[in-house]
């Protein structure tokens, strides 16, 4: 006769999914419920801080409108249907984008999307563009149509930018899967990204500002620490777990000899700290 108490099937072998399941046993009436929940089981230890935080961006993701996230027409890094390959270029290597609009003689007249790599069949043909055969058609949404909406049309269509109108068909900018996605996950930044932060930079003798995402070899590489990274990724996760909870900007936890102050957070996710060695 097999003990069900004992063996794999014991109670250590439940997995995380099982307890969360008995964690919403109280069957939540709202959103509100259903974040209070999520955050209840982050604090059992069943889900870590990263995740519960794309869980809630995830829920809010279901609440925004494409105006909450889009970029701003005077923002918007286009280009003149008349212009050469010699005024594209600079367009594209300063701005380290992919995309971008193709307008008339404003920006309430784009034409298509030029993708940058699409130049690269210009290439092969002696320099010689003609722009109009290189564009792709832009897909136009208004300014009201919700986030999920969009990343679904995003994923079935393979389209990665929309240029977004306001009630008037006037264009008011545009939005990219990329500014869907950093509702769930946070930014996402790369290498060519022009605001892009350094992960560590020196503040003052003793001092340094660090990115929560920064990883935790790199950190004990650059400072000389030895954190462990068995349970946690980031060092924004280490101090999070810490903490205990979401922290706010101003506080400070002290980790073995070294001092973290928050000095940027929002409600759903850690962004900076200044981090000092401890006298």
């Amino acid at each position: 006769m097999s003990d069900e108490g004992s063996g794999s099937n014991g109670p250590s072998s439940r997995s995380w999914l099982e307890k969360l399941g008995r964690a919403f046993g109280g069957e939540p009436k709202s959103r509100d419920d259903l974040v209070e929940l999520l955050r209840d089981v982050a604090d059992q230890g069943l889900i870590d801080a990263d995740t519960l935080a794309m869980l809630e961006g995830a829920l809010e993701v279901d609440e925004l409108q494409v105006r909450d996230v889009m970029v701003p027409r005077s923002h918007m890094v286009v280009i003149s249907e008349n212009a050469s390959m010699a005024e594209i270029l600079p367009v594209i290597t300063e701005s380290g984008h992919s995309r971008f609009p193709v307008v008339g003689e404003d920006r309430d007249e784009v034409r298509g999307i030029l993708l940058a790599k699409d130049l690269l069949q210009s290439f092969a043909n002696d320099g010689e563009l003609v722009l109009s055969e290189r564009i792709r058609p832009a897909v136009i949404i208004p300014e009201s149509k919700r986030l999920n909406v969009l990343l679904r049309e995003f994923r079935v269509s393979k389209n990665h930018m929309a240029i977004v109108v306001d009630e008037y068909g006037g264009v008011s900018g545009l939005v990219t899967i990329e500014d869907v996605l950093e509702e769930i996950v946070g930014d996402i930044d790369d290498e060519h990204d022009a605001d892009a932060i350094r992960d560590i930079e020196r503040e003052q003798e003793g001092v340094y500002r660090v990115q929560a995402l920064t990883a935790i070899d790199d950190f004990n590489d650059a400072l000389g620490t030895d954190f462990s990274d068995d349970e946690y990724d980031t060092i924004g996760g280490l101090v999070v777990a810490e903490f205990g909870r979401l922290p706010e900007a101003g506080e400070a936890v002290t980790i073995g000899d070294w001092q973290f102050e928050v000095e940027s957070a929002d409600d759903r996710r850690l962004h900076a700290m200044l981090v000092r060695r401890q006298a």
